[in-house]
């Protein structure tokens, strides 16, 4: 039967260490940057999962202290933090952020670009479709931004101060690709 129920005589304990471990959680985060869920990079993605299952373990595991929980969780928001700074100083960013790609000019696809984004030409038919564009002539730019996210330009569109300085950054694909 206690294979079923557990332990109750413990769910006190298990719900004291829940409430203090979303407390910890909570003013650790709160002390750190703040970072939209849409642009979470992949250092913020591990840092969000690390502190799930160390939440999540330290209250159910009976032989695991509020303490030792506390401790693992307040060391992953404070490698995430140095981290977050780091990313700021050269020559850190390459290390945590890629730059920008170029997967369209001018309605032409570069294959090597969109390889080394790890997208086939289906994906990025399918992510033009979604954005309702149905012909590539109809493109100025498509870029893989930093974050994962596309971005498309329209050909008839003005690419204004804010494009325009993306694309002086982005890694443009090779001549004759």
């Amino acid at each position: 039967m206690s294979l079923l129920f557990g332990q109750v005589a413990s769910l006190g304990w298990v719900a004291v260490k829940t409430i203090l471990l979303y407390v910890t959680a909570v003013a650790g985060l709160r002390l750190t940057k703040r970072r939209m869920i849409a642009e979470l990079s992949p250092f913020d993605f591990v840092a969000a999962v690390a502190v799930g299952a160390i939440v999540g373990r330290t209250a159910t595991a009976l032989d695991t202290s509020y303490l030792t929980g506390a401790a693992a969780l307040l060391t992953v928001i404070a490698v995430h933090a140095a981290i977050t700074q780091l990313r700021l100083r050269y020559p850190f960013p390459h290390w945590f952020d890629h730059a920008p790609r170029v997967l369209v000019t001018e309605g032409k696809i570069h294959p090597r670009q969109l390889r080394r984004s790890g997208l086939t030409e289906g994906d990025l038919h399918t992510i033009l479709r979604q954005r309702g564009v149905m012909s590539l002539s109809s493109v100025r730019y498509v870029i893989f931004e930093a974050k994962g996210v596309i971005s498309v330009i329209g050909s008839g569109a003005d690419v204004g101060d804010v494009a325009q300085e993306a694309l002086e950054r982005v890694e443009h694909p090779a001549a004759g690709e």
